[in-house]
């Protein structure tokens, strides 16, 4: 038996999850719903999601809607008519006639060990508040936002140097290949979907830019997981004469030198800033206008630090 699949997602994380369903039998990718084009980079240039980039490279037919509850968008996903919709960070919610179409219903890769950090930006939310393990939930969707009942679920430790783009890459292809091995045992009915428990439950909401400024009267240890967690997007940043700069790797340390939040030293010839509670040292960073660099190589031309 040939299942019909649409697949919906757009960024990086859904890559390897379109690429799985792509090469393996009994699976027909009759279409890609992605998100439309978006105006990136200084040049403000038209750049395709990831998503959009892969399907045509595999020949699978293509849809951008700005809703996908538009009319025309309907008919085409109904002239499609899928068996079943996998969804991977696609961007937008469904709405119940789209959950109702297909006979198998509609089934979210989703990048956190649900209900812990339903919503956007859950890897991200989960360095941020010092998780320690983090993990994908392969769920069936309903009218909620990620709380329908889950049908398998597979964890990571997180390392001490993990960013969200490294812990982004690991989940994504764990994520695929937990699709790959659910999928079969679900259309059997060997998968029995659980719902979700109602204690646990936290949201994490879509970053923003200013997400990612520093705010130093937090402690050394809250300052160098939101580094983590904003990297590389909307990365971690603080105003430095007149001009942000962007701090992409810190250490910490315990000892407070007795200086008020936001204070100005060096540590090992290193630039560092007191905090609430202990020194956040710049390992690596990159000031305005200028390639990323060394905290030491800042440090030779920031003379007045």
């Amino acid at each position: 038996m040939t299942i019909r699949v649409v697949f919906m997602g757009s960024p990086d994380f859904a890559l390897p999850s379109l690429s799985a369903l792509a090469t393996a039998q009994n699976y027909q990718l009759v279409g890609v719903i992605t998100q439309p084009d978006r105006a990136s980079g200084r040049g403000r240039e038209l750049k395709a999601p990831p998503v959009k980039t892969l399907a045509l490279e595999l020949k699978i037919p293509i849809m951008q809607p700005e809703k996908l509850r538009a009319p025309e968008s309907m008919r085409q996903l109904q002239e499609w008519n899928p068996d079943l919709i996998v969804v991977a960070a696609f961007g937008q919610i469904l709405k119940k006639d789209v959950l109702d179409m297909p006979r198998y219903g509609c089934i979210n890769v989703h990048a956190s060990l649900l209900p812990r950090w339903r919503g956007a930006a859950p890897i991200n939310a989960a360095i941020l508040h010092g998780d320690q393990e983090i993990g994908v939930t392969i769920m069936q969707m309903d009218v909620g936002l990620d709380t329908g009942p889950m049908l398998a679920m597979k964890s990571i430790r997180v390392r001490p140097d993990d960013t969200a783009g490294s812990v982004l890459q690991t989940l994504s292809t764990l994520g695929a290949d937990l699709l790959t091995e659910t999928l079969p045992e679900y259309f059997s009915g060997n998968i029995q979907p659980v719902s979700q428990p109602t204690e646990g439950a936290t949201y994490a909401p879509m970053l923003k830019k200013e997400d990612g400024l520093l705010d130093f009267t937090h402690t050394a240890v809250d300052l160098e997981r939101r580094v983590r967690a904003m990297n590389p997007w909307p990365g971690a940043w603080f105003m430095w004469n007149g001009n942000p700069l962007k701090v992409l790797r810190v250490s910490t340390l315990g000892e407070d030198k007795g200086l008020v939040s936001g204070a100005r030293l060096t540590v090992e010839g290193r630039p560092a800033l007191q905090s609430a509670e202990g020194v956040l040292i710049l390992d690596e960073v990159q000031p305005a206008g200028k390639k990323v660099m060394s905290g030491k190589s800042f440090l030779a031309g920031a003379r007045d630090w």
